[in-house]
This record gives C-alpha cells, sequence and structure tokens, in this order.
C-alpha cells in the first residue's frame, strides 16, 4: 500500500480469513461459527467485513440492534442474524428483514408473539437466551416451565437455538466459575429441551471460550474479538493478526520553545525546548482524552512519539524532539506490531473500547 496521505484505517481482510480459519480450526467439524459484527464489526466495517465472512461461507451472524441487521441486509448479507438485544419497538422491521431475536425475558416473548401473531407469522426463528452469571441478560433456569408453556400456546415462532454467554471465559483465575457455568447450561439444556419435544442449536462460547473451553462448544461458537485479531491473552495473540491499521499524517511541525505550553488548557508546559507534530486525528475519531499527556503514543518512523497535552476533537500534538520525520509522514496509531490493545492498555482500558471507537468518519479502505 502507498504511504498514508490522511487519515484512514486499512482493513487487511486477508488478516481476517486468517483469522476466521484459526478460530474454525481449534473446532470440531460441524460446529457451526456465528460472527459478531454488532457495533460497525468492532469498529472496522461490518458490511464489508460480514460479506467476506458469507464468501467464506460462515453459517452466522449476530448484531446488538435491529437497525444493524437492517444495514446487512441491504448490503446482500443472505446469512441468518441473531440480533443479540433487539426492542420491542423494531419487532416488525426486524420480520420485515428476516432478523431473528434473542428472547431474553417475559416480556419481550409476550410482545413477540403478540407481533408475529399480528404478522402471520408460522415458525418464527427465535433464540432464547438463560442468564447463567454474567447477570445481564436471560431468563433463569426456573423460568423453563412457565417459558415452555406460553410458546406451547403459539406457533407463530419456533425456538432455534438456546444460548448463554460467559462472564470470564478469557481468565483462567476464574476456571471455577466458567466451569459452574458450563455446568449450568449443560442442566437448563438439558431441562429444557425434552419439554420443548425437539432440541434447537446449543450455543455458549464466545472467543475466549472457544480457544480455553473446547468441550462447552456444543452446536455453534461466537467469535467477535477474534476475528478482529485478538485472543485475550498474549499466549493466543501470537496466533491472530489484527485486521485494523489506523494511520495518519504529521499535518505540522513547531518547534515549543521553554515555558511554552501545547493544546488546550495548556495541559502540557514544556522544561525545555521540544520539537511537536500535530495530527489530524482526534478524539472524535476514536483516540480519547485518556490518551493525553503522555499516556499514549504513535509510532512515527518507527519510533514512539508521545501524545502530549490534551486531546483535541480532530487532532492530537506528540512529541517528535528525537524522531527524523518531516510534515506529510506517515504515522502509525495502530497495526499489527504495534497493536490497539498494546495502545488501550496505556489508558487503562482494553482493545474492544479502542477499535470499537473509531469514528465513521474515518475512510475505511480494503486490502484484499
Amino acid at each position: 500500500m502507498p504511504k498514508a496521505q490522511e487519515t484512514i484505517l486499512e482493513i487487511d481482510l486477508k488478516a481476517l480469513k486468517h483469522n476466521f480459519e484459526y478460530l474454525k480450526s481449534k473446532t470440531k467439524n460441524g460446529t457451526k461459527i456465528l460472527g459478531v459484527v454488532k457495533a460497525f464489526a468492532y469498529g472496522n466495517d461490518a458490511n464489508e467485513i460480514a460479506c467476506y465472512l458469507q464468501d467464506l461461507n460462515i453459517d452466522y451472524f449476530a448484531v446488538a440492534y435491529v437497525q444493524e441487521g437492517i444495514s446487512l441486509r441491504n448490503a446482500g448479507v443472505s446469512k441468518p442474524i441473531l440480533v443479540l438485544h433487539p426492542q420491542a419497538v423494531n419487532f416488525k422491521l426486524l420480520i420485515k428483514y428476516c432478523l431473528e431475536p434473542n428472547i431474553y425475558n417475559a416480556k419481550i416473548l409476550n410482545d413477540f408473539i403478540k407481533i408475529a401473531e399480528d404478522e402471520n407469522q408460522e415458525n418464527y426463528p427465535v433464540h432464547i437466551k438463560f442468564n447463567t452469571g454474567l447477570n445481564r441478560l436471560g431468563f433463569n433456569e426456573n423460568d423453563i416451565d412457565d417459558l415452555v408453556s406460553k410458546l406451547k400456546q403459539t406457533s407463530s415462532i419456533k425456538v432455534t437455538s438456546i444460548f448463554s454467554h460467559l462472564a470470564a471465559s478469557e481468565d483462567l483465575n476464574e476456571k471455577d466459575f466458567t466451569l459452574n457455568q458450563i455446568q449450568s447450561f449443560k442442566n437448563i439444556s438439558e431441562n429444557i429441551i425434552p419439554k420443548l419435544g425437539y432440541k434447537p442449536l446449543l450455543h455458549l462460547c464466545n472467543t475466549s471460550g472457544i480457544l480455553n473451553y473446547p468441550e462447552a462448544h456444543f452446536d455453534m461458537v461466537r467469535t467477535g474479538i477474534g476475528l478482529y485479531g485478538f485472543g485475550n491473552s498474549e499466549k493466543e495473540n501470537k496466533h491472530f493478526k489484527p485486521i485494523g491499521i489506523l494511520k495518519t499524517i504529521i499535518s505540522q511541525i513547531h518547534i515549543i520553545e521553554k515555558g511554552s505550553s501545547v493544546g488546550y488548557n495548556r495541559a502540557f508546559k514544556s522544561d525545555k525546548q521540544i520539537k511537536t507534530a500535530t495530527l489530524p486525528i482526534g478524539h472524535a475519531d476514536g483516540i480519547g482524552r485518556q490518551y493525553g499527556n503522555g499516556k499514549g503514543f504513535v509510532i512515527i518512523n518507527g519510533q514512539k512519539a508521545p501524545i502530549i497535552g490534551n486531546v483535541c476533537m480532530d487532532m492530537v500534538m506528540v512529541n517528535i524532539t528525537n524522531i527524523d520525520c518531516k510534515e506529510g509522514d506517515e504515522v502509525i496509531v495502530f497495526d499489527q506490531k504495534n497493536t490497539a490493545e498494546q495502545l488501550a492498555e496505556t489508558a487503562s482500558t482494553i482493545s474492544y473500547e479502542l477499535i470499537t471507537g473509531i469514528s465513521q468518519r474515518v475512510k475505511r479502505v480494503y486490502l484484499k
């Protein structure tokens, strides 16, 4: 690729294929794979990513909200799409675009059955979520009898899958907790399936679950962060390739004299003469204020340039005193060597927050 001439996010689709194939290699033959493409495919580009994964014959997709699923349908995605957190106000649209809702409590169940019946649906696919310890969304095991009773009163919907979500699968210090979640999910499945009279798909594992708990892969696994190049551990990260490369350029270079300040609120005051570079990227692009004042850094000509002062809405300033560079030079914010995970750690956060926050005003460039 030519050097960047503006702020861009390069998306390496070859790396995406590598990550997908690695994750697939960790499952037994016949295990379905669901790709999580919510939040603009973790800050990349959901439509482009999903279409590419569809060509790789992924089995399922998941989004958080109905509008995300509609966008995928309009982009040509025909694979099944699970909506993880649907709101009742969007149920008619959900049905119109053949999206599949996560049913996570009695209210959502009743609301969806009413809409499905009004829309003359028959055996519309739904997914039933159970809470096994994350305590976020989901029915409890003691809800099963009432749930099944309600399901048997209508032919408008049919359960396609039963699932839950692991809370700490990446943390082996919490292995006992995770094993308890797995056993709880097995108990729930063994309880509900005979009462339903048929066996839906079972799925529990997220990316770290795929890697750390092969005994819990069941019929399908779900992967989000792994597709985008992060294995949630130093051991696993070496098997993944981050797909996003965030680049920008040097707009202007300044000589800052001793006692002068840089940026808003004079947050940085120089105790000696230094040289700074101003870059066209800021908190409106996803580089939050928490990366300012020496915490975060960028890479210029192979060297770290710390961010100084407060991050502005559209710009950051970095210290280039000891770096040989000029205006117009390319700047790496993160790539496959200096990763988003490493940058996120400087601000005591995680790669998920950094990459999902990259603004859609940042131009996407696809490496095919």
